[in-house]
């Protein structure tokens, strides 16, 4: 096993980064030894990757262990857990703006990406217009009935596996038909290399879009999701979110969920930022 050390300029909050994936039962999270174990898929290789917080707020640092390919896994921890952002510049951005106060409560706390965009993209098609506490247990069903177990850590099923799975069987775990076919179409084109994963990283978004729109089952939301939290796009704001309409409520006091004219009004000084402002909005309800 090797062992790396990794710091760089804070604020990074790696406790409110793990209290946010502890909410994923998915997850293997140890908050209080400040530690997550990552499942990494290199090479078509299943590797599992520990983060240890060691730093501070302000100084972050972190020891990272693995037995395989230490310098895929350490750029690939880069991009999920977002260490060359520079989360400062975010904040500043913010305190001239009307979520100065709620960028001053979530000081610091980076945007983590899924830690697989097909995973990704699956996860959000299962999470469609449910609530989270059940779109949590059925995609924890999902993944323990067709995924992998190493080291105690959950792999989500492959593309490949998951193309050969019926909607009868998919309707067993309590998917709905439509969802069930959207899984596994999804996983067909993946499988297939139609959906290039790695090739997106280097698209602008709009062509990520018109690519992602096209799919069945896949609709704005759920790009937005896409974007924000498998690639790390900074400027996303999903206003179709039920979770960012009931923050902005809260927030702002509103007697009702704010209009789509009223939060274009708000978010336009959120710009270039607006996955940021999508993220604490989000922690401020969860």
């Amino acid at each position: 096993m090797w062992e790396e050390k990794v710091s760089f300029s804070g604020p990074y909050n790696f406790d409110l980064a793990l209290s946010r994936l502890a909410l994923d039962p998915l997850h293997s999270v140890d908050i209080e030894k400040r530690l997550v174990r990552v499942p990494l898929v290199l090479k078509n290789k299943k590797i599992v990757a520990e983060v240890i917080g060691t730093g501070t707020l302000e100084k972050p640092e972190f020891l990272i262990r693995s037995d395989d390919d230490k310098e895929m896994t350490v750029q690939r921890l880069y991009e999920i857990f977002q260490w060359n952002v520079e989360l400062l510049h975010i904040h500043e951005h913010f305190q001239t703006t009307e979520l100065k106060s709620l960028f001053n409560e979530h000081y610091g706390t980076p945007l983590v990406l899924e830690f697989d965009p097909f995973s990704s993209l699956i996860k959000s098609i299962i999470h469609q217009q449910l609530n989270l506490k059940f779109a949590f247990t059925l995609t924890e069903r999902f993944v323990k009935t067709y995924g992998e177990e190493h080291d105690g850590v959950w792999f989500y099923p492959s593309p490949e596996k998951v193309e050969q799975l019926t909607v009868e069987e998919l309707r067993e775990l309590q998917f709905s038909g439509r969802k069930a076919e959207y899984v596994i179409g999804i996983a067909k084109l993946a499988a297939s290399g139609q959906l290039d994963f790695e090739n997106m990283k280097s698209k602008p978004d709009a062509e990520v879009s018109q690519e992602l729109i096209k799919i069945r089952g896949v609709g704005p939301w759920t790009v937005e999701n896409f974007l924000m939290f498998a690639l790390g796009r900074p400027n996303l704001f999903p206003m179709g979110d039920i979770g960012i309409q009931n923050a902005l409520k809260k927030y702002f006091n509103l007697e009702e969920k704010p209009t789509p004219a009223q939060m274009e009004k708000y978010k336009e000084p959120w710009n270039p930022y607006l996955s940021y402002a999508s993220l604490y909005l989000w922690r401020s309800i969860e």
